[in-house]
């Protein structure tokens, strides 16, 4: 039996769409966890001393596979759960859906309970078996504005306590935390964040422009869930949305799901952003990939219906959504090719994260994580670091 160093894994016949330019017809071939070798047409001939596993990809999409940066839950399981079992439950999820790495993510809680789940994500670290690989963490409050709060439970929300925040740093594994910048001990923490390579996001907040340019040349990079849970655009108070658009050093979160933002409004994004500063992320809760009714958010009740997660007073809390059904819906509300918009669930989270020297887009060196396509969207083949974790032709 080849040892995993040896193990070879070929896509042939496929539309391979390179950093650059598409392949088409194209293959790759990765060895091990990483990308060994691309190019046009058919592949050379390989030797047979290794054990190889020949994929007819017959003119389908070959991109790097996505990457979610912003999920907290799927199939009755989520990261606040604290446990390991449900986490791996979850990569196997979101690996069907073309995931090959994500970010648990939590919510506001009290110190205990987010110390608990974190301590669980850092023993599943890593590949999962039949799964998407486990990245690290996003830290999503509890420095927040409660003014703000959406679904997050205001009675956590807190301002940043360099104790608390020095303790959650030290561990080493959180890659994204997301804060309200409009208060003095939360843009403190984004100096501390920046220091240790965390990337850091505007998040549940009411913000001026004039302060998300403070926290930008703090070091802030990203905007959580654009337009939601931010002050909205005016033309003479540009609000939170409106130093979003402008700002150039700022990607945007999106949650795709046309339920969280108009199509329209999903298209403006775009536009003024650019393919290389939008992230789409789902924003899902313990609901996705379950059917229609209720279900648990901490102590709160959450109800599903028509693909909406709502608590009882309307607010809508995360999502259902997941990434394949993202890139369609922003591919239908934009009008643009898949060559232009694949980075939106990679490339740009890779960058995000300081993750794309490795992950993110399909070069030679770089790990072999790969989705497969339809022209549909729908995901025939997920591999995460060379391992095929997902498989449409052997699902019964």
């Amino acid at each position: 039996m080849a040892d995993s160093t040896s193990r070879r894994l070929l896509v042939t016949n496929a539309r391979v769409y390179g950093p650059d330019r598409v392949a088409e017809p194209g293959w790759l071939l990765a060895q091990g966890r990483q990308i060994v070798g691309l190019g046009y047409g058919r592949p050379p001939k390989f030797d047979d001393d290794r054990s190889t596993r020949t994929v007819d990809a017959t003119g389908r999409h070959l991109l790097p596979g996505f990457i979610d940066l912003h999920v907290h839950g799927a199939v009755g399981h989520e990261a606040m759960d604290a446990s390991a079992d449900g986490l791996r439950a979850m990569a196997r999820c979101f690996a069907r859906h073309g995931v090959s790495g994500f970010l648990p993510t939590t919510w506001t809680a009290s110190p205990e309970a987010t110390q608990r789940a974190l301590d669980t994500i850092a023993g599943a670290l890593g590949p999962v078996a039949k799964g998407a690989s486990i990245l690290g963490a996003h830290l999503e409050g509890p420095y927040l504005n409660v003014a703000k709060c959406g679904a997050q439970d205001p009675r956590y929300i807190r301002r940043a306590d360099p104790a608390e925040t020095t303790a959650l740093l030290d561990r080493g594994f959180i890659r994204l935390l997301a804060l309200a910048p409009e208060f003095a001990e939360n843009l403190r923490l984004i100096d501390d964040c920046v220091r240790r390579g965390v990337a850091v996001s505007i998040a549940h907040t009411s913000a001026t422009y004039e302060q998300v340019l403070e926290a930008v040349e703090h070091g802030a990079s990203q905007m959580t869930h654009a337009f939601n849970a931010m002050t909205g655009f005016g033309h003479r108070d540009l609000g939170t949305a409106g130093a979003m658009l402008a700002l150039p050093q700022l990607r945007a979160e999106l949650i795709a799901d046309t339920i969280h933002v108009h199509p329209a409004a999903m298209r403006v994004l775009v536009a003024a952003k650019g393919t290389a500063s939008v992230i789409l992320i789902t924003d899902a809760m313990r609901a996705a990939g379950m059917p229609d009714g209720d279900y648990r958010i901490d102590s709160r009740t959450v109800t599903v219906r028509d693909g909406a997660a709502r608590l009882p007073d309307g607010t809508l809390a995360g999502s259902v959504l997941t990434m394949d059904v993202a890139l369609r819906n922003i591919a239908a509300a934009t009008g643009l090719p898949l060559s232009e918009l694949w980075p939106l669930t990679s490339l740009n989270a890779a960058r995000a994260i300081g993750l794309s020297a490795r992950k993110g887009s399909l070069e030679v060196g770089k790990d072999a994580d790969l989705v497969l396509l339809d022209d549909e969207f729908n995901v025939l083949l997920t591999v995460a670091e060379g391992t095929v974790v997902y498989d449409a032709s052997s699902e019964s």
